[in-house]
């Protein structure tokens, strides 16, 4: 559903997933480096849940641009597996349409918002 609004994601049947599209100048930093935050910054075993929020909207998920970032997604995958006793249920799928959210949820966590679902236990 394009341009769905934050209620109508919650209502969690537009597909949509919440998420962050990370620009960056691979000279600088790595993928590789990149995917091990994803993977020790969240949660990566519960479904369609972080933190304190559940739905299909709160799902893990890597969105690749290339097949070298999949190939890559997919081997931190498998290293992650092998630390995190529980099953890592993290989807690894090619990017879809980015859609901001509206400006209230911008810098969410800087105008107070809690980040709670920001962690691994």
């Amino acid at each position: 559903m394009p341009n769905a609004t934050y209620k109508q994601v919650c209502g969690g049947d537009t597909g949509h997933a919440e998420t962050v599209i990370v620009e960056f100048d691979s000279s600088v930093v790595k993928y590789d480096s990149l995917l091990d935050l994803f993977w020790r910054l969240h949660d990566p075993t519960t479904l369609n849940q972080q933190g304190p929020d559940f739905g299909e909207q709160y799902r893990s998920v890597i969105f690749y641009f290339d097949e070298g970032q999949k190939e890559k997604a997919i081997q931190t995958k498998m290293a992650a597996q092998k630390e995190i006793k529980k099953p890592i249920v993290t989807e690894i799928i090619p990017k879809a349409p980015f859609y901001f959210a509206e400006d209230y949820h911008q810098q969410y966590v800087e105008k107070g918002g809690v980040a709670s679902c920001h962690f691994r236990k």
